[in-house]
């Protein structure tokens, strides 16, 4: 059985990004998108016209200036491998208790179309909460490059 993380969230948290699941290299570094080949956090960096850094206190301390708050959709699964599309016997994140936790939270953002579906079936759509699909921040979703998946991705910032 997989174990999500707990979110990266707090009281500056004015939007979410959901991923599905952390894949393998995430789950052995502890760390969100922790896989090099995943552009995540080349994404973010770019946003934000920063330096790079492999600092994941720094990286967590980006978001969290910038008001963005990290987590996944599933809390339990079963999976061999990071596949998403392996993913069985899931048990999502308690969302409702999220957003009480963090009432300023608006846009909701997925950072895959698994994402996407599985907060769809397990939680649905909120009132008042504007959702949007971007491009999977994944090394394995080689058919869009860093420049053309962060192009995408710059809808955030018109929330922040």
């Amino acid at each position: 059985m997989k174990t999500a993380f707990p979110p990266i969230a707090d009281a500056r948290s004015r939007i979410l990004v959901l991923g599905t699941m952390p894949g393998e290299k995430s789950l052995e570094l502890q760390q969100y998108y922790g896989h090099p080949g995943n552009h995540f956090w080349k994404i973010m960096f770019r946003l934000f016209d920063r330096p790079f850094t492999t600092d994941y206190v720094a990286r967590k301390a980006l978001l969290a200036e910038k008001g963005i708050a990290l987590w996944d959709v599933l809390r339990y699964c079963e999976r061999e491998g990071s596949a998403d599309s392996r993913i069985k016997k899931e048990t999502a994140n308690d969302f409702a208790g999220f957003y009480r936790q963090f009432p300023q939270i608006g846009p909701v953002f997925f950072a895959s179309r698994m994402a996407q579906a599985y907060y769809m079936r397990h939680v649905g759509p909120g009132s008042g909460r504007d959702y949007f699909l971007l491009p999977s921040p994944s090394g394995a979703n080689s058919w869009k490059s860093l420049d053309e998946k962060t192009a995408e991705w710059e809808i955030i910032r018109r929330y922040l």
